[in-house]
């Protein structure tokens, strides 16, 4: 199975502010659909609420949280990363969508990872781990240097 992380970064390895996305690019929003489509994708319960419209269309959504107190309409709850996992047996490709704490929980069990690097940094208060480069190699890119309001590249990273 494909355990991946996608999410946008910006040079400071900032992901997020307020729990809002540092910026809004279009093209991106189009992008993380394309490729989640079909897909599980898998967040905490912070990014779910952050959602304008609730649970991802045309994905099946998973809320990564512990307690009983919560309610995650268009969801299904898992309590443990050992659960998701249990959840997922059979899928071919997975998605972590965020936060930054579940982001930086992920990573021992990622062996892919989606990033639109922004070329530009922005003051945030959440952060994507840094990618140590002898972990990680760098599978593909694809530069978008004229796009607006900022630059930023598709980058696909595998485990070595």
């Amino acid at each position: 199975m494909e355990i991946a992380s996608i999410v946008a970064v910006a040079e400071n390895y900032g992901i997020g502010k307020n729990n809002t996305l540092l910026c809004h690019l279009p093209e991106d929003l189009k992008h993380f659909k394309a490729v989640t489509s079909g897909h599980t994708v898998i967040m905490g319960s912070n990014t779910f609420r952050s959602l304008p419209k609730g649970a991802l269309p045309n994905r099946r959504n998973i809320v990564l949280y512990p307690f009983d107190d919560q309610q995650f309409p268009g969801c299904e709850q898992a309590k443990s990363f050992d659960e998701v996992f249990e959840l997922c047996k059979g899928e071919d490709k997975v998605f972590f969508m965020g936060g930054a704490m579940v982001y930086k929980q992920a990573m021992e069990y990622v062996n892919s990872l989606y990033i639109t690097w922004i070329h530009h940094s922005f003051e945030a208060d959440a952060f994507f781990p840094e990618i140590d480069s002898e972990i990680w190699k760098e599978e593909s890119r694809e530069d978008h240097k004229d796009a607006q309001p900022y630059a930023f590249s598709y980058v696909h990273y595998i485990r070595k």
